[in-house]
């Protein structure tokens, strides 16, 4: 079966993109284009239109579009599978692993991208932007007896404590980014391995912590990571932010403490369904007087960003094509 694969590789390579919408608008695919013999692109598709579309493809080039055990069975074409992000949820990887089918993603695109919409989100918290331009446009200053508004004491982040939790390429670029407005840096030990991991956990942590900002994966070990036990050890000033996996704070737990006072910010990029059609509790809560954002899972989407994504998936196909 791999001989015949070598030959068609040589002879024709047909690639399919599921969503091309997903990269938002004005992004070139000429590096696919270069390295396949013909790409066809659909703006969206369901996983019953991709069994179709996917049906003489050698390449199937997705973001969000489950490719599910039954999908795979029906496409005995499929060589390989790019991922347009770094996580894999929407494919399963049994399926294709007993199919021969390689799952190629893409890590770090958005370092750049990710690294400044967290930033964001932490300064504005601590300028506690929200309550402000909350009262600014209710008309607070302008009916101000002094020159300026301070009713909201803000955190100046110099010599602050910030505490990471994920230490690979972005949790580390944030934290050089920090460390040039003067804050201190601490890593938690990886969440389930705390044992085996010379860094503090975070619950040793979490008592010093002036901002935490997550970057890690969302499983087992991390789902509610933050949940009502852990915000309780908080400082009542305690910036928290989420530019990882929603479901890894308890939102509702957060709120809660957000609400009661038991810390002094809460900022998310994310939330455990995508699109919330149904709603979320936080997004309810936006009108409220509270030190809260929520921006809706945008912190990837520099053009740079999106562009770097088509790189490195043409990277992944160069990359098959050579050790096929």
């Amino acid at each position: 079966m791999r001989h015949q694969w070598v030959l068609e590789i040589k002879k024709m390579l047909n690639a399919v993109m599921l969503d091309a919408e997903s990269l938002g608008p004005q992004i070139d695919l000429a590096a696919i284009r270069s390295v396949v013999s013909h790409l066809e692109v659909f703006g969206q598709s369901t996983t019953q239109q991709a069994r179709e579309r996917l049906a003489n493809a050698d390449i199937a080039i997705v973001n969000k579009v489950v490719l599910d055990a039954e999908t795979l069975q029906q496409l005995p074409s499929l060589k390989l599978i790019c991922v347009l992000a770094t996580g894999l949820n929407n494919i399963d990887l049994d399926a294709a692993k007993h199919q021969d089918i390689v799952v190629k993603n893409v890590a770090a695109y958005g370092t750049a991208s990710v690294s400044q919409h967290t930033l964001m989100l932490m300064l504005t918290l601590a300028n506690r932007l929200p309550l402000y331009q909350r009262d600014l446009t209710a008309g607070a200053w302008q009916q101000s007896d002094f020159f300026c508004l301070q009713h909201y004491p803000t955190l100046q982040l110099a010599g602050k404590h910030l505490v990471m939790v994920g230490q690979g390429e972005l949790g580390s670029e944030v934290a050089r980014l920090a460390e040039a407005l003067g804050m201190h840096i601490s890593f938690a030990a990886r969440p389930g391995n705390e044992a085996k991991d010379d860094r503090p956990s975070l619950d040793e942590l979490m008592p010093q912590a002036d901002v935490i900002s997550l970057h890690c994966p969302l499983n087992e070990s991390t789902h509610h990571l933050i949940n009502a036990a852990r915000l309780a050890k908080a400082k009542p000033s305690l910036l928290l932010i989420n530019c990882a996996r929603g479901g890894i704070i308890d939102e509702e737990a957060a709120l809660s403490a957000l609400r009661d006072q038991q810390i002094g910010g809460l900022a998310v990029d994310v939330l455990p369904h995508e699109p919330p059609r149904d709603g979320h509790p936080l997004l309810a809560a936006l009108d409220e007087p509270l030190n809260l954002i929520v921006t809706p899972h945008n912190a990837w989407v520099t053009p740079e960003a999106r562009q770097n994504i088509v790189s490195l998936t043409a990277d992944n196909i160069r990359q098959w094509k050579a050790e096929n």
